[in-house]
């Protein structure tokens, strides 16, 4: 993982959001940092990544030797519905632009993330990572999943012409502190917490998008980033790693409502809006292949992290993403 001689410099794309600040607290405040390393966390303040010049711009100003891209144009499952297109373009962009930059600059690692979303809608459950491209992903969100999906495509093509060791890792439903809390736009854990919050406070009935059936692996964000970085420095296929909790650990939307109302001790009623669609019912992934490479990995318990990320939204309710 670079020879002793040389700085290791690692820029994280993204850096900002979720999974950013979580690999951010591993390597500041959980001595995640090995000797020798400098880690760079760039936001979308620091350069529009959909712009080619500022992203060379930004990896000429660091000269980064390792990347891990998380930066990508996202939102939720309902402004997926409407921008379709405008998620596609952006995150090709975004992508590209990374990817190719990184080439040129001679950087012979880079770790981007894709999502669980690209996984094809019709298909037999679990899904492993031979599974990604046979056949379309969900119609509500087809512009991000299919953008996400090309990510694979690239890193076999720098592989097999270049020889880089460019790889992706795809994450279940990630939650945790710095997430978007946004009601509308947020993802499904965080967003369900602010609304609960918010009922408890006006003394208001909870209501939930959609049925509450639909079944998730949620996996906490502080886990991924040590997965993340142990992907960077140990793992060495082309083809993505799934990072996910195990298949027992699926929960549905309503256990989590339930579990999100106990740790708010929020007493009122819940409501459950059927006209809302519920988008994929399940997308079962298995955690098989991490468990064969890393298989003492400990996942915080689900109700640990869960307060955890409560908590942090009421002590930082001014500042969080809502």
């Amino acid at each position: 993982f670079g020879d002793p001689v040389s700085p290791v410099r690692i820029l994280v794309t993204g850096g900002s959001g979720l999974l950013g600040k979580a690999i951010e607290h591993v390597v500041t405040k959980q001595g995640g940092a090995r000797d020798g390393e400098e880690w760079i966390f760039l936001s979308s303040k620091d350069a529009n990544l959909t712009d080619l010049a500022q992203t060379r711009a930004i990896f000429e100003k660091h000269r980064p030797t390792h990347v891990i891209h998380l930066a990508a144009k996202v939102g939720g499952l309902y402004l997926h519905m409407k921008e379709n297109l405008q998620f596609w373009r952006d995150n090709i962009r975004i992508n590209d632009n990374v990817l190719h930059t990184a080439h040129e600059m001679n950087i012979n690692r880079v770790v981007s993330c894709l999502s669980s979303c690209i996984f094809p809608d019709k298909t037999t459950y679990p899904i492993d990572e031979t599974m990604i491209h046979n056949g379309p992903p969900h119609e509500s969100n087809y512009g991000y999943s299919y953008a996400k999906r090309m990510i694979d495509v690239q890193n076999r093509g720098y592989r097999s012409q270049y020889g880089r060791k460019y790889t992706a890792v795809i994450p279940t439903n990630v939650f945790g502190p710095y997430d978007n809390f946004n009601k509308e736009n947020g993802h499904v854990l965080s967003a369900l917490i602010n609304k609960t919050h918010t009922a408890k406070v006006e003394g208001s009935p909870l209501q939930v998008w959609g049925s509450g059936k639909p079944l998730r692996q949620f996996i906490y964000s502080l886990d991924i980033a040590r997965l993340i970085i142990w992907v960077l420095r140990e793992y060495e296929e082309v083809s993505p790693i799934i990072l996910s909790v195990g298949e027992d650990d699926e929960i549905s939307i309503k256990e989590a409502v339930e579990k999100i109302a106990e740790t708010l001790e929020f007493k009122g009623e819940i409501v459950y809006d059927t006209t809302k669609s519920d988008g994929q019912i399940k997308k079962t992934a298995s955690n098989a292949k991490l468990r064969s490479l890393l298989p003492d990995f400990e996942f915080t318990p689900f109700p640990q992290a869960l307060k955890e990320t409560c908590d942090w939204f009421l002590n930082n309710y001014d500042i969080a993403r809502r």
